[in-house]
């Protein structure tokens, strides 16, 4: 059984069935990439999985427990991070002020912007954001305003910020999207990084196939909502299905 279990999932929006029936395990400690064409469901299924919408049947667990019916920030608490396909950051503040803010509301919950010059005096949080900002290789660039930023960086510090939070699953949408090759090269390093030396579980969805080649373990494919087949990397590249479905899509 795996740390996420997704059975006979169905979202309709009036006429239209969005997802067929979807059937997906994430094994604990795996990268499981979801891909598709546009249209298949992929972010359908991941707004299911984080508490923005309720699927019309089925069931989402997630380490045992059900996740539907609870709001957004519940599901973070049990352990789901999400990144979205555009950084969310506060550009308006420094780097190390966005990396302090989820840990100081990991601390103490419910978090309030007039709180960051408390936060500012409490050396434990300060300290705690250096040292993941230094995991994420942006010790040099702290006292930045995070909007100046690089597009790979925004991400780079949306992803620590999501860490920071000690999750047990890391959920992915198009992590690369926009990015300069160079930019993504190094979004795939980071991301391997995580995976090697941290006890978490990631699934991502993704277009770029380089990134989901360079990454995944198991891929799922889906298809008009539904899964069309799941399995490992080489097993997929070479299925005609797959081919007929997206990937020759794309080439």
């Amino acid at each position: 059984m795996g740390i996420l279990e997704v059975k006979g999932v169905n979202k309709r929006f009036g006429g239209l069935q969005a997802l067929g029936d979807v059937n997906l395990s994430v094994k604990e400690n795996s990268v499981h990439a979801i891909i598709g064409p546009n249209g298949a469901g992929k972010s359908t299924l991941l707004n299911c999985l984080v508490g923005k919408l309720i699927p019309d049947t089925g069931s989402v667990m997630f380490n045992g427990q059900s996740v539907l019916g609870r709001k957004p920030y519940e599901i973070n608490q049990m352990g789901i991070s999400r990144v979205f396909q555009t950084p969310e950051i506060f550009g308006d503040l420094t780097v190390r002020e966005n990396m302090m803010i989820p840990i100081f509301a990991k601390r103490d919950g419910a978090f309030r912007m007039h709180a960051i010059k408390d936060m500012m005096r409490e050396r434990e949080i300060v300290d705690a954001a250096d040292h993941m900002l230094e995991e994420m290789n942006m010790a040099d660039k702290y006292g930045m305003h995070a909007a100046s930023m690089s597009r790979g960086d925004k991400r780079r510090l949306e992803i620590g910020m999501c860490l920071a939070q000690e999750p047990r699953l890391l959920l992915l949408d198009e992590p690369t999207a926009g990015m300069a090759r160079a930019d993504t090269n190094n979004t795939i390093d980071l991301l391997k990084q995580i995976s090697d030396q941290r006890d978490i579980t990631i699934a991502i969805i993704e277009h770029d196939m380089h990134v989901v080649f360079s990454l995944a373990n198991r891929i799922t494919v889906l298809a008009q909502g539904t899964p069309l087949v799941e399995d490992d990397p080489e097993n997929i590249k070479g299925n005609p299905k797959v081919r007929e479905a997206y990937l020759g899509e794309t080439a």
